[in-house]
């Protein structure tokens, strides 16, 4: 039998509000991390690891270029006019800084319901656990 949240007693209820306080993710934070969010931060702390990996690797890649772009113009500045080499870098910096601008800004539309998401889906494995312990099954609380 699936048990949802109205099929909870009153202290079935306050186990649940008291541990979901404790797990829940702060849409607040989320967006405070945000500000971060070329390193992914705010994946991390949803635990989407491979995005917030991906994130940090393309942020990465980015300063890489950045660097090598600098250094290539500086070098070019003082040898030759040709700019050519700084170009080579100049290409994937800017791909790699659009992507990653683009992704920040889309994970400001979706960050509530990612948060939401989560909350949800604690809030359905509290009630689990809290159904299979009143038939007991389970033994977690």
């Amino acid at each position: 039998m699936q048990f949802s949240k109205h099929d909870l007693t009153t202290t079935e209820m306050l186990i649940l509000n008291s541990e979901m306080n404790k797990r829940e993710k702060s849409l607040a934070l989320a967006y405070l991390m945000l500000l971060a969010g070329h390193l992914g931060v705010h994946r991390f702390y949803l635990k989407r690891i491979a995005s917030g990996v991906i994130q940090l690797v393309l942020f990465v890649l980015t300063f890489v270029f950045y660097l090598a772009f600098g250094i290539s113009s500086g070098l070019e500045s003082e040898a030759s006019p040709d700019t050519f080499y700084s170009l080579i870098f100049l290409v994937p910096l800017l791909l790699a800084g659009l992507g990653l601008t683009i992704w920040v800004i889309v994970d400001a539309c979706m960050l509530p319901g990612m948060v939401r998401s989560w909350n949800q889906q604690l809030e359905q494995s509290l009630v689990a656990q809290i159904a299979s312990h009143r038939t007991g099954t389970d033994n977690n609380f």
